[in-house]
């Protein structure tokens, strides 16, 4: 199971290297590497995406959370601002969406809420490193 499991994901990282994912770069992040549309940004290290993971298989209304950094909560107003940041910058678009592997084993890892942990690249950008550059976030270990 776990070899196949592999080809699989070698297989959607080969797809989403192929001429029709050209107009973007694709962000080197091994084989833990989906095309994604983000489909709501709950706050500004917090989204619900839809997942493409090859083959025709979704997974949708996927919760994840932002790896690497911490955002101020919605109910401050710098909070607010920082979730409509995000949401000018990453809803309803289609984003490449790196997972995190967890450190003691070959699953991908979720944090304390049970969702995966990611970093968002849109238009060849890591979104989650301009979060931090910009000052909307702060570096946060999950």
């Amino acid at each position: 199971m776990k070899s196949r499991l592999k080809s699989l994901a070698t297989l959607t990282c080969l797809a989403i290297s192929s001429p029709l994912f050209a107009e973007e770069p694709v962000p080197d992040c091994g084989l833990y590497t989906y095309r994604a549309t983000i489909v709501r940004v709950i706050d500004g290290d917090t989204i619900v995406a839809d997942i493409d993971l090859g083959f025709r298989t979704w997974l949708h209304g996927e919760h994840l959370r932002l790896f690497g950094i911490n955002t101020p909560e919605n109910k401050t107003d710098e909070g607010k601002a920082v979730t409509e940041a995000v949401r000018a910058r990453i809803e309803g678009k289609s984003v490449f969406l790196c997972t995190i592997k967890a450190k003691r084993s070959e699953a991908e890892s979720t944090g304390s809420f049970g969702r995966y942990l990611v970093t968002i690249h849109e238009g060849g950008e890591n979104v989650n490193e301009w979060l931090l550059a910009t000052g909307q976030a702060e570096a946060f270990m999950d």
